[in-house]
């Protein structure tokens, strides 16, 4: 039987770039247990008051892994992208060690099969992912997106004049378009979930999921 990972199970991260560095300031701000590793001592010494330990070592030494107690890790982040050879090496480091959680981050399609097939559970492509972000917020339709791996899509924007001073259920968003609204944003008021006879108004903002060509095609309809 696969032992359970906790949710504030203590997490290694490797690499201490700008991925690196955030992803372990985040854990260390929602009170999950660092050790953050890099071979610069310079960046090492940075975070040292940030996050819960750091270490100056080389992770692509199997042994140098085991002195800082990797091997008691059951989730680990290997943040190194500047040089494949390197990022690919860590993550066989850290299956050897058998680590059950490891995410690794690639910045090519054909680094991440590597990463994949060597062992990591879970493969990031921060820069596309970034990027794809990026091209769907420029045409000003929409104020925030995320993407999922199964083209499942959540976004922010302003709704379309159609479903605005009408319950939901009678505009019929969903029969029409393919689209559910999740919740939405009144001016200086948390998010609230959506509800049947939610009435949208010309003020607020909207959270809708669905596919993606569903939502491109319900975020250009009139405003």
């Amino acid at each position: 039987m696969v032992e359970k990972i906790r949710s504030d199970a203590p997490v290694l991260v490797i690499g201490l770039g700008r991925f690196g560095a955030a992803c372990a300031g985040e854990l260390d701000r929602l009170d999950r247990e660092v050790l953050a590793i890099d071979e610069n001592l310079e960046l090492v010494q940075k975070w040292s008051e940030r996050v819960t330990h750091t270490v100056q070592t080389d992770a692509k030494n199997l042994e140098a892994l085991r002195q800082v107690g990797a091997q008691d890790f059951q989730v680990a982040v290997v943040a190194v992208g500047s040089s494949i050879e390197a990022s690919v090496l860590i993550t066989a480091n850290l299956v050897d060690l058998k680590i059950p959680q490891i995410w690794a981050k690639a910045v090519s399609q054909s680094h991440g099969k590597i990463l994949a097939r060597v062992g990591a559970n879970h493969v990031i492509y921060p820069e596309r992912e970034a990027g794809e972000r990026v091209a769907h917020l420029v045409s000003g339709r929409m104020l925030d997106f995320i993407r999922f791996d199964d083209d499942f899509v959540l976004a922010k924007m302003y709704p379309p004049r159609f479903i605005r001073g009408v319950g939901l259920n009678e505009s019929g968003v969903r029969s029409k378009y393919n689209v559910t609204v999740v919740g939405v944003k009144s001016p200086g008021k948390p998010f609230r979930y959506a509800e049947a006879n939610t009435v949208v108004t010309n003020h607020d903002l909207v959270i809708v999921s669905g596919t993606n060509s569903d939502i491109e095609r319900f975020a250009a309809l009139d405003r």
